[in-house]
């Protein structure tokens, strides 16, 4: 079962989504345990995210746009921090 995110980690990513994007809804859970010896796999956690997202910027966005945006957003966390990052991006009333 995935976890709310708490972390330094996760804490970031939530500043930077909502100041990129002015999210309406946030939902950011760490997987990471899930992922116990898996690729990528950090024993200090916050590796393995999946996040549910709604905001005005993505409306007329196609999937792969919200996903870039998304990764954009978060910057060279998802380079030197996140291994993986799971995304369900939809705009206000979708």
């Amino acid at each position: 079962m995935n976890a709310p995110a708490t972390g330094p980690v996760a804490t970031e990513m939530l500043n930077r989504l909502d100041s990129a994007l002015s999210p309406t809804l946030v939902e950011l859970h760490d997987d990471s345990e899930q992922h116990r010896g898996h690729g990528g796999y950090n024993p200090a956690g916050e590796s393995h995210f999946s996040l549910r997202i709604t905001s005005p910027a993505f409306a007329g966005k196609s999937r792969v746009e919200r996903q870039r945006m998304v990764y954009a957003a978060l910057g060279e966390l998802m380079v030197e921090r996140v291994h993986a990052l799971s995304i369900k991006a939809s705009a206000p009333g979708e």
